[in-house]
């Protein structure tokens, strides 16, 4: 494991005081690779919160321009960037904050065609994708390679969170086994919506990845910001379920 330099060690300082995870756990985020599928409302504030953290190196998959639209909640985007890659919006942005950070720029969103090689490449993936057919496609490699899924999604004022662990856990397939016949790729949101959860995934996935703290594994957090009411229930596998229901050499076939 690397060991922390005495610069990162002043950086990160009064997380290293937090108990249960200490130097050992800052290491293991200095040694850590996280995928995060898109990097809009969600994508942006869960890479943000993880290069703050020191996580060594983040893989960010988003195809296409910025737009006026993304800019009240994709928070690494700017005016003077319309009509500039999104990736490279958010690689600068980081690397502003975080200069130490490993940065990869997949200017494409992830799909069946290239799910393998994405998820292949990091130790866990945060699932910040607006539509089922991408988040399905990590769904499955993720089961597939044994990698930690952080699930995230809002709408509106409300916003869901759950943290899947391949082979312990049930998977997305699971709570959602086909894809939703009424979602949209546009819908309703304010972006303190997708940061709110954003910070929340950003934080499961410290925790899995520096050992520490009890993820929501297994469980669904739901939250509506308009009334601030929380729930959390527990998921159950589906026995019938495609993805985590075979096996690995089903999965494979």
């Amino acid at each position: 494991m690397a060991q922390l330099t005495d610069h990162e060690k002043a950086v990160y300082e009064w997380q290293i005081w937090v108990p249960g995870f200490g130097e050992s756990g800052q290491e293991a985020l200095k040694d850590a690779s996280v995928l995060v599928s898109r990097v809009g409302g969600l994508g942006s504030v869960v890479a943000y919160e993880l290069a703050a953290a020191g996580i060594g190196r983040l893989v960010l998959a988003h195809a296409g321009d910025i737009k006026p639209s993304d800019l009240n909640r994709q928070l690494l985007m700017t005016h003077e960037g319309l009509g500039t890659p999104r990736v490279e919006s958010a690689s600068r942005r980081l690397k502003e904050l975080n200069p130490r950070l490993e940065i990869v720029e997949v200017p494409e969103n992830l799909s069946e065609h290239n799910a393998k090689q994405l998820v292949g490449d990091v130790d866990l993936v945060v699932d910040c994708a607006p539509l089922f057919p991408e988040r399905f496609a990590m769904n499955r490699e993720c089961v597939r390679q044994g990698k930690p899924l952080v699930d995230c999604a809002m709408y509106d004022c409300e916003f869901q969170i759950t943290t899947i662990l391949p082979g312990q856990t049930p998977c997305l397939s699971c709570l959602y086994p086909e894809d939703p016949p009424a979602w949209r790729r546009e819908f309703p949101v304010f972006g303190a919506v997708s940061g709110t959860v954003a910070c929340l995934g950003a934080m499961e996935a410290i925790k899995v990845l520096g050992g520490f703290g009890e993820p929501l594994a297994g469980q669904l957090l739901t939250c509506d910001l308009r009334d601030m009411t929380f729930r959390r229930r527990r998921l159950l596998r589906r026995e019938n379920c495609a993805v985590c229901g075979t096996t690995p050499e089903s999965l494979a076939s």
